[in-house]
């Protein structure tokens, strides 16, 4: 029977109460389709910051290299700062095992209501792909005069040709195979290029390119400002949308609030050479305001193993967490309140618990 090593990090808040979901969901696919999980838990967070001055230890990156993945529950607590929790454990993660291809599905799940009007499944199904390692979330820059009226701040973006054209490419590549499924075989590219005057023409300049690569993909472009607006007014315009580091963060939290609530949004980070696992990871953060009271919606972490049994090769398992997802939605006893249910926490896990079974 093959077995899969699963290091997890519940991390912060209600990363410690939805990762243990997505984990007996998990289990329950693993057990119906006839491989096994294995998990080795690590306690790094924004407690542990608080005890020892570290998010992770020194050698972290290295404890979790030889797993097949990571399942990461949330990263941010109140008294540490967000570049401390961020830079002290998931960017380190992120870059270290080079997990360049960021993927975050927007999909209005049945069951689901959108806060736009009218709008169905079929209308709202797309994914955002992120550039991961580089871009806007650099390291590059300092600070200058400290306290004075003359104090100031640089920070440096990076955009290399390779990261660039990689995580287009790879943006191409997932076109394709929608595409042959069905879907409509389009990219659109996120950019700024009337105000950002060096890395987004940079940016324009290699899209054409990897675009005359797949001729076969039809092609769009927006500036980032009237592309928000176009994920309300228009979510059916879109198949899979590639943006930088900052661009594919903001969208692929925006497009979860389009398709509902950001409470069932998953994502992955992709090591795509498969030299180091990859590391899966719900959008929604540690939610510190519902942390402890049992209410957080557990979807996107059930959402977000899918998403990594589907990596592992597990093809239909995922398809059963999924299944199981929308029918713990149809009802609202079993939706969680972001969605318009009644449900806390436990019902709506039992209930997906249960779907996976049937």
């Amino acid at each position: 029977m093959t077995g899969y090593s699963i290091a997890t990090i519940p991390g912060d808040g209600i990363g410690q109460e939805v990762i243990p979901v997505g984990q007996r969901a998990a289990e329950a696919a693993a057990a119906k389709h006839g491989f096994t999980l294995s998990w080795t838990e690590f306690d790094w967070s924004c407690q542990r910051y608080a005890e020892t001055g570290q998010m992770m230890p020194d050698d972290g990156v290295d404890q979790v290299r030889n797993h097949d993945a990571i399942y990461l529950g949330a990263v941010g607590w109140p008294g540490v700062p967000d570049h401390v929790s961020l830079w002290g454990l998931l960017i380190p993660l992120r870059r270290q095992l080079n997990l360049w291809a960021n993927v975050r599905p927007v999909r209005l799940l049945k069951g689901v209501q959108s806060p736009l009007a009218g709008r169905t499944p079929e209308e709202i199904d797309f994914i955002v792909v992120r550039e991961n390692v580089e871009g806007e979330y650099s390291e590059i820059g300092g600070r200058l005069y400290h306290g004075t009226d003359q104090e100031m701040a640089i920070q440096e973006a990076v955009f290399t040709r390779r990261g660039t054209d990689r995580i287009m490419e790879y943006a191409f590549q997932i076109a394709s195979e929608r595409k042959a499924s069905g879907y409509r075989g389009h990219v659109t590219s996120a950019t700024k290029s009337n105000g950002i005057m060096h890395s987004m023409p940079f940016w324009d300049e290699r899209f054409e390119v990897m675009a005359t690569r797949h001729p076969e993909i039809a092609t769009s472009k927006y500036h980032i400002d009237i592309l928000t607006a176009h994920f309300v007014l228009h979510p059916d315009w879109f198949d899979v949308v590639v943006g930088s580091n900052l661009f594919g963060d903001i969208l692929s939290d925006l497009g979860p609030a389009v398709a509902g609530s950001i409470g069932i949004a998953p994502a992955a980070n992709i090591n795509p050479d498969r030299t180091a696992p990859s590391m899966f990871e719900p959008v929604h953060g540690s939610a510190p305001d519902i942390a402890g009271k049992g209410i957080a919606n557990p979807v996107a972490a059930v959402w977000t193993a899918a998403m990594m049994l589907e990596h592992l090769g597990e093809v239909e398992a995922a398809k059963t967490l999924e299944r199981a997802i929308e029918v713990s939605l149809e009802s609202p006893v079993t939706r969680t309140r972001d969605l318009g249910g009644t449900a806390d926490t436990a019902p709506c896990a039992q209930s997906i618990i249960a779907a996976i079974g049937q």
